[in-house]
């Protein structure tokens, strides 16, 4: 039995985040009935994005709220807040947090807890690269996945109805700077979407649109191994991809993306992927950091030195005991985070039971990417796949992952359909600005309106 009624603040609703709370659900069922114990999440979305089909979204293989799971719906017994934590005084046991309600007035609200699991995740790492912050496009939301369709279709659609040819070369020519999974994932998945669309354009041919991925360091993929690492960069270049290793972004300014070797592509895309860095709001927590700027904890996820302080997934720098040296940590991915929240959860159920803790300890098993439709490379406990049963062994994985029987079942559901009917391509940019017709209209400035309003 719980000693005394415990406030439980989780902040954050990915992976770790949603699954701690659910784990803690599932736990303390009975002391959440008589109100022992009370769960509050807060999140900047009302749903959790399961970030491996992001690719799949994007290519329309998979519908975009099939890639998300609502918060509310699955953390039932919980409180969830949809805002902003933007501090943490640990020592007062409370959190500064912007909600929705109060973001317009410019005020805040203060949480109070006994227990806070920090688990805000990681932020895109965008450099000072002139032009990227005007025209550069991420991939790390549901919402940047569907714009980022929109735009590729949209790019096709102007290439097709210009007979100026610097503007249909700049249209057709897509560069995805990151080699990394996000990276290489969503240019396999978009290219191979934007070769099956040309079928439908009397003027766009698949040898037209130019793919390029740019990679600072010698190698891409490095969680698949060397070897699939080459294997995966001798297909995309079978595909005409561009593959450039050891090269920089250097300026995207003016629509024209410049890169360290002397190479100028004028292009209307340039897909930044290239890193990760932990959430702002760790700084703005008195605990301790790493020099990277995450979480100290202990193979238990505590903070480190901390008490009723836990944290795991991308924010925090947890121990891997069963790396062979010291030192080693686990690496900020899926795999990791979602069994750390397992016992992330059932760790806070010990403390307030006055139990041992339990040691987080996990062998990385591999991973898997997906290349496009029957595409992709794996390494899982030392084998490597490549090609078909690659590709089939993400899909099975990651379907054993996503969260909820409902969603399950969706999105196998998805892919049977669309095994069995044509892709559909269609671009719905107006989503991204929906009340720009009615706002035209009301001003009485629409362009098929030639007396404007009265």
């Amino acid at each position: 039995m719980v000693k005394e009624r415990a406030r439980i603040l989780v902040v954050g609703g990915g992976y770790v985040g949603m699954y701690t709370a659910l784990r803690l659900q599932r736990k303390l069922k009975a002391e959440l009935r008589r109100g022992e114990i009370e769960i509050t999440v807060v999140t900047p979305d009302p749903y959790m994005t399961y970030q491996p089909f992001l690719p799949e979204a994007a290519a329309g293989s998979i519908s975009p709220r099939h890639v998300v799971v609502p918060l509310r719906r699955v953390l039932d017994q919980c409180h969830v807040v949809v805002g902003e934590a933007t501090a943490v005084d640990h020592d007062a046991r409370t959190a500064t947090v912007t909600t929705l309600a109060t973001a317009d007035a410019g005020r805040t609200e203060r949480f109070g807890y006994d227990e806070l699991v920090l688990a805000p995740g990681s932020v895109a790492r965008a450099l000072p690269i002139p032009g990227l912050a005007e025209y550069g496009i991420g991939f790390k939301t549901v919402e940047e996945a569907i714009g980022l369709r929109n735009h590729v279709i949209e790019q096709m659609d102007i290439a097709s109805s210009t007979r100026d040819p610097a503007i249909r070369d700049a249209a057709l020519t897509f560069v995805f700077v990151g080699g990394g999974y996000a990276g290489v994932e969503a240019l396999g998945e978009l290219e191979d979407m934007a070769r099956y669309a040309t079928r439908y354009y009397h003027n766009v041919r698949a040898e037209d649109m130019r793919w390029i991925l740019v990679e600072a360091s010698d190698r891409i993929l490095p969680e698949v191994g060397a070897d699939m690492g080459r294997y995966t960069v001798t297909q995309l270049r079978r595909r005409n991809i561009q593959v450039l290793l050891g090269t920089r972004l250097e300026s995207c300014a003016d629509r024209i993306a410049v890169l360290s070797d002397g190479q100028r592509f004028p292009t209307r895309t340039v897909v930044w992927t290239a890193g990760v860095k932990p959430h702002p709001l760790l700084a703005a927590t008195g605990l301790p950091l790493t020099d990277r700027g995450k979480l100290r904890c202990t193979a238990q996820l505590t903070v480190e030195g901390i008490g009723h302080a836990w944290g795991a997934g991308d924010a925090a720098a947890v121990p891997d005991v069963t790396a062979a040296g010291p030192g080693a940590l686990t690496a900020p991915n899926a795999q990791h985070a979602v069994r750390q929240a397992r016992v992330l959860g059932d760790n806070l159920v010990h403390t307030l039971r006055g139990e041992p803790l339990d040691t987080y300890e996990h062998a990385y098993a591999g991973s898997v990417a997906s290349l496009g439709l029957h595409k992709g490379v794996a390494q899982v406990y030392g084998r490597r796949l490549k090609g078909y049963p690659a590709w089939f062994m993400h899909r099975v994985y990651h379907l054993s992952r996503v969260p909820t029987v409902n969603r399950k079942a969706r999105v196998l559901a998805e892919w049977i359909l669309s095994g069995l009917f044509k892709r559909e391509i269609v671009s719905l940019g107006s989503l991204e600005h929906p009340r720009a017709e009615f706002e035209l209209a009301a001003r009485g400035k629409h362009p098929h309106d030639p007396k404007g309003s009265s």
